[in-house]
């Protein structure tokens, strides 16, 4: 009886205990998110294995990152330039919005993750690797292909270098690599 009434006076200890060792690596990987606060502007070269009109394309990029609850809202639009006639492309705006919230520590998903196979949706999750904030889009097509979009977004000096690949069934089939400069905070 006397251990069990030790256990039940050490078990809330236990679990503050257990709460706030968890939390550190969460709050540091939290706390390095914030680097990437800000909205950048820059331009990126798009390299297409599949276009034959357009196999080497500009685009103008803009990436916005700021907090959200726990996480944070990464927002980015890209004019791209890969459709019409190669000596007029036609300009299209793309725009991606997603709410990052933490699923354990340094690790985030978006919230409007959906299961690829069942909902047709996308599943986005996100971690830092270093200077880099790396963000999975994984789909699976109507074909049950799977695409893996991955953009990796690098801190280096005052930029922010973006490595972008599209990769169906297996193979690379489109890839960007930009430079971006933080335009403000």
């Amino acid at each position: 009886m006397t251990t069990t009434l030790r256990t039940g006076r050490l078990a809330p200890i236990l679990l503050l205990l257990a709460l706030v060792v968890g939390a550190a690596p969460a709050q540091a990987a939290s706390a390095k998110i914030q680097a990437f606060f800000g909205t950048w502007e820059g331009n990126a070269v798009s390299e297409s294995r599949i276009s034959v009109n357009f196999q080497l394309t500009a685009r103008d990029i803009n990436v916005e990152v700021g907090p959200s609850g726990g996480g944070f809202l990464l927002t980015w639009r890209t004019v791209q330039r890969q459709k019409g006639s190669p000596s007029d492309p036609k300009e299209v705006l793309r725009e991606t919005t997603l709410d990052f919230q933490p699923v354990r520590a340094g690790i985030w998903r978006a919230g409007d993750s959906r299961d690829p196979l069942v909902d047709k949706g996308a599943y986005a999750w996100a971690f830092i690797d270093d200077q880099t904030l790396v963000v999975n889009v994984m789909r699976i097509g109507t074909d049950g292909r799977p695409e893996l979009q991955v953009y990796r977004r690098t801190l280096t000096g005052g930029f922010m270098k973006l490595e972008f690949t599209r990769i169906v069934d297996g193979r690379a089939v489109r890839s960007a690599k930009g430079r971006l400069i933080k335009v403000s905070s």
